[in-house]
């Protein structure tokens, strides 16, 4: 569909706009506006974001379209920036960055352009590590806002920044390791919707709507069927997941990896039985391939249920993995399809290239529905190499 970009993490339209794709490019902060009618990108990005920090996982990481953004020209964002100049002492000290989720408007005078000085920040959260930041932001069906927050970093949810007893998967006093909602119609910077599950608790953060998350780097909504929202949640070293997210939801993280009992102190050995009392199970897992040799890729990148216009896909769920192999650019797509109560996956075959070899970054999807591949030709920040397919027949 397109080329010559760098490190595109988020490709959508929208609300109803069907001549419009927008593309994040995750370490430059750009904003791109691709021409669907003629494959074109515009000269000038959207909205260039500058000032981030950029290591490894960080950059622009998310943008959500206001459901009334036709009419409001509003749009959300997450990215990562140095640490706050208010923020603790013990923070600017220990920690690596600072998170930030704010709202931005369209320019009154061109549909293609955003106005950078209209930034209201919703939320800034201090990270402990550089990585494991998830980012993803999407307005549910019901007109709320949801947020992707990885566990902060590190590994198996220990370390600087993370709670010792059970990690911050599980403590419901934090907002690592969740998945948020906000109203952000409401309140100052936000209103907390009356039936999140942990409105009006003394000990859980309100804005939380599911938790028991390590890194969920891409989400979506279904935008058909009952609506559900996929995480692919990206684990520890042995298994991949990839679940369908209910309100109060625990997920797992860290006393599960996919649908295994995990150890943190030794994250290599499962052990046979653990407490799985008010866990939910992923809709499937698969091996990863740091520890097994028959294995499906080394960290799971979520992806859109198609609705598209090929009848024979409607409801199949298209995500893939970032690599099969960290040195060797060996991404891997996948669709999921629900046969009564299980979802059986299958790797995709692409029969008009010699090879799908690139790493999948991330996928995307457009107000019709269709999905695409966004996928990148290198480890590092190289521009001109990067390119977007689209799915199809």
């Amino acid at each position: 569909v397109t080329e010559a970009l760098n490190r595109p993490v988020f490709a959508s339209s929208p609300p109803g706009d069907v001549t419009r794709l927008f593309i994040l490019e995750q370490k430059f902060g750009n904003v791109q506006i691709l021409n669907l009618s003629t494959g074109d990108i515009n000269d000038d990005p959207f909205l260039t974001i500058s000032g981030l920090s950029t290591a490894n996982e960080q950059g622009l990481l998310g943008l959500a379209f206001h459901p009334n953004f036709k009419n409001n020209g509003k749009f959300y964002v997450s990215y990562t920036a140095p640490i706050r100049g208010d923020a603790p002492l013990e923070v600017k000290f220990w920690y690596n960055h600072t998170k930030h989720y704010s709202e931005f408007q369209v320019s009154k005078d061109d549909p293609n352009k955003a106005n950078p000085l209209s930034e209201r920040i919703l939320l800034q959260l201090d990270w402990p590590q550089f990585n494991h930041n998830g980012g993803d932001l999407h307005f549910g069906p019901d007109g709320y806002l949801y947020i992707s927050v990885g566990d902060g970093g590190y590994a198996n949810d220990w370390g600087i920044g993370h709670n010792v007893t059970e990690g911050n998967g599980q403590d419901l006093n934090v907002l690592h390791g969740k998945i948020l909602r906000f109203d952000v119609d409401k309140g100052d910077p936000y209103g907390i919707p009356r039936d999140n599950p942990f409105v009006n608790r003394d000990d859980a953060r309100e804005e939380i709507y599911a938790y028991g998350f390590r890194n969920p780097w891409r989400m979506s909504f279904d935008m058909g069927g009952d609506r559900a929202l996929f995480v692919g949640d990206v684990q520890q070293n042995s298994y991949e997941e990839v679940d369908i997210v209910i309100k109060g939801g625990n997920y797992g993280w860290r006393r599960m990896e996919g649908t295994h009992c995990f150890d943190y102190v030794n994250p290599n050995d499962h052990p046979a039985s653990c407490d799985k009392s008010g866990l939910i199970s992923p809709i499937f897992d698969y091996n990863n391939c740091n520890v097994h040799e028959s294995c499906r890729g080394l960290s799971v990148t979520g992806g859109f249920v198609y609705r598209g216009k090929h009848g024979a896909w409607q409801g199949k769920y298209f995500f893939g993995d970032w690599s099969k192999q960290f040195g060797v650019k060996d991404g891997r797509l996948y669709a999921a399809t629900k046969r009564g109560s299980k979802w059986n996956m299958e790797e995709i075959r692409i029969t008009n290239m010699k090879k799908f070899n690139s790493y999948v970054l991330a996928f995307g999807q457009d107000a019709d529905g269709e999905v695409y591949v966004l996928s990148t030709d290198t480890t590092g920040p190289v521009g001109g190499l990067d390119k977007i397919y689209k799915i199809v027949p």
